[in-house]
């Protein structure tokens, strides 16, 4: 019988379902086939993938045999199966014998791409002579008296293949026998391969994984595959790679279309390319649109930029974004392939203030963001100080007012106020405009004058003003020496006081004696002249002896409330009477001699004054001492 078929494989896909078992393989030793009738051929059931482990399970023509063994030996023809424990039942393997004296074989097992030798034999080959080799029906001159020859790269459809050859027997030539018939049969080294997409739905500007799957028949596992993925003809990322996946790192809508990959060997001798599949990328509106400044300090400050950022929460594929001010006035316009973009205000002026959006469409219309309130900060501008006197010429006890100015800045405004570099004191305008400082004025007070403003976002000082503070302008008249025992009267206390006193003490005239006392006054009552002094008044009498004798009279003082006011008056009386006269005749004695009245202005002392401030203070008192001489109080009456 011919042998027609060197091998029947009934082949199932490639690529078993994820979790099935993988199939066990039949292997077949000779490798050379078909062989005669009465030989003897070996099986072995194999798993590729791990050793077969267990009892091994065979069958013919789908029966199962009593061999457990993984290597089996068989003469009988038929289809032949094996699985094992691990693997499930193996493609089935078509085993025949040849009858006849002649047979053409070829190798096993052939994958595509595989290297086939075909040999012509006989049971007597050394008695062969005149072999000829044919394909379909035409005869291969270039073989003709060859053992055997190889077939290079076959592939699954090559043709039908047969030999002749001729028998000598001693010097008599037979007529030529033909052999078996020989379609050799190629198994598939891979199957086609399938494109997958992960998400098979993609989203328009997120990632798409591509996957390229196929299987190499286990019997050639060892060779390495190269794949590449086609878009419409164009080849995908860095064209062939031996990775089976490629990734996609961002879909856009135009990346829509049909797409398919092919797979090949290294010496791409076998290439195969999968269906092609429809990806269509999925676009989201946008939505939640928003607008937000950002500026320098979180604040814009007019000269400074601004930056607004427009951006959505949702929304893919290539989006266009415009800004706009109240009035419809547009800004600007960006197309972007992002869910943001920004536009820059350059050197930013007062008048940008106001009310700002943006929009965004990607071809679902536009969608406008909420209202924004941009508020523009004005840095102070240089101020201007002003110098405000009662007169044309400043003197010591005038009240001055200091105002400071800027004409630009956003509120609220801090003011300070300086004397030669040395700040006086500060004030602020809560809504704008100026400030001002008032403060009496001493003699110290001469010399330059300036303000500084301040409203957070940068100071700026003005210009100085120069003031020139004289003396007081009453009339300074007197005893200095009246001033200076006023001035001593303060610090000394009472025993230096009645020493000072001891030097007006009353002397006689005519036989009369002087005597000395003294009054005080506050500074802000009226000193008028008065030959009365209503009880309960301000100026305390002095006091006297009802009878004056020849004797050094002691100094009577009394200072009124020096607590009120920093300035007392001390009242020193010189007056004479005679020996022996009534109070009524030193009454008309005074009213016909009017007595020296002086009034000295002393400087009052603090406690907590420290020595370096007392000694300045009484430097500069000392100069603003005023004299009264004659001038009683205005509500005293000298009753004597």
């Amino acid at each position: 019988m011919h042998l027609w078929l060197l091998l029947l494989l009934v082949l199932a896909p490639r690529g078993e379902q994820s979790g099935a078992a993988p199939k066990a393989v039949v292997l077949l030793q000779p490798t050379l086939f078909p062989v005669f009738k009465g030989e003897t051929v070996t099986l072995t059931c194999k798993e590729f993938h791990s050793p077969a482990l267990g009892d091994t399970s065979w069958y013919l023509e789908g029966n199962l045999l009593k061999e457990k063994s993984e290597e089996i030996r068989v003469k009988k023809p038929g289809k032949y199966q094996c699985e094992t424990k691990r693997s499930s039942l193996s493609d089935p393997v078509h085993v025949d014998f040849s009858p006849g004296w002649l047979i053409l074989q070829a190798s096993y097992p052939v994958f595509e791409g595989d290297n086939v030798d075909l040999r012509c034999w006989g049971k007597e080959d050394n008695k062969i002579i005149d072999r000829i080799y044919y394909k379909d029906e035409k005869k291969l001159d270039e073989y003709e008296n060859k053992n055997c020859f190889t077939l290079s790269s076959v592939s699954r459809d090559n043709g039908e293949y047969h030999c002749t050859a001729s028998r000598q027997y001693l010097w008599k030539i037979h007529k030529p026998e033909h052999s078996n018939r020989l379609r050799i049969q190629v198994q598939e080294l891979f199957p086609p391969p399938k494109l997958t997409a992960r998400p098979s739905e993609p989203i328009e500007g997120r990632p798409v994984a591509l996957k390229c799957e196929t299987s190499l028949a286990p019997q050639r596992s060892h060779i390495q595959l190269k794949f590449c993925f086609f878009k419409e003809g164009q080849a995908l990322g860095a064209g062939w790679s031996k990775s089976p996946e490629l990734q996609i790192p961002t879909m856009w809508s135009e990346d829509s279309g049909s797409y398919w990959c092919e797979a090949q060997t290294e010496t791409s001798s076998i290439r195969k390319q999968s269906s092609q599949s429809q990806i269509h990328v999925q676009r989201i509106p946008v939505s939640d649109v928003n607008l937000e400044i950002r500026a320098p300090g979180g604040q814009v400050i007019e000269g400074e930029d601004l930056v607004l950022v427009c951006s959505v929460a949702k929304g893919t594929g290539t989006i266009t974004f415009s800004w706009h001010r109240e009035g419809r006035v547009s800004l600007g316009r960006k197309t972007e392939r992002s869910s943001w973009a920004e536009l820059p205000v350059f050197a930013v002026k007062e008048r940008d203030a106001g009310r700002y959006y943006c929009t965004a469409d990607n071809v679902h219309g536009p969608i406008l963001s909420k209202w924004i309130v941009v508020t523009v900060r004005v840095p102070v501008s240089h101020p201007v100080i002003t110098l405000r006197t009662p007169r044309a010429q400043a003197v010591v006890g005038d009240v001055v007012e200091l105002h400071c100015e800027a004409q630009r800045g956003s509120p609220p405004i801090l003011y300070r106020f300086y004397h030669e570099d040395v700040m006086l004191g500060n004030n602020s305008a809560p809504s704008g405009g100026g400030a001002s400082f008032n403060f009496s004025l001493m003699a110290e007070h001469s010399g330059n004058y300036s303000c500084e403003a301040d409203n957070g976002l940068r100071a700026q000082h003005s210009h100085r003003v120069t003031l020139n503070v004289i003396g007081s302008s009453r009339n300074r008249k007197g005893l200095n020496t009246a001033g200076v025992i006023g001035g001593l009267l303060s610090f000394l206390g009472l025993a230096a006081t009645a020493a000072l006193l001891y030097h007006f003490r009353t002397r006689m005239k005519s036989g009369g004696i002087a005597a000395a006392a003294t009054s005080s006054c506050r500074p802000n009552e009226s000193l008028e002249p008065s030959l009365s002094r209503p009880s309960g008044t301000g100026c305390q009498e002095p006091s006297y002896p009802e009878s004056l004798a020849l004797v050094e009279l002691e100094p009577v003082y009394r200072n009124v409330n020096p607590e009120d006011s920093n300035l007392l008056y001390s009242e020193i009386l010189r007056f004479q009477h005679a020996i022996g006269n009534s109070a009524n005749s030193s009454r008309l004695h005074q009213q016909d001699n009017e007595p020296a009245v002086i009034y000295s202005e002393l400087k009052k002392a603090h406690p907590e004054d420290s020595p370096r401030q007392a000694d300045s203070s009484d430097r500069i008192h000392e100069d603003a001492t005023e004299n009264y001489e004659n001038v009683p109080c205005t509500s005293s009456a000298l009753d004597h």
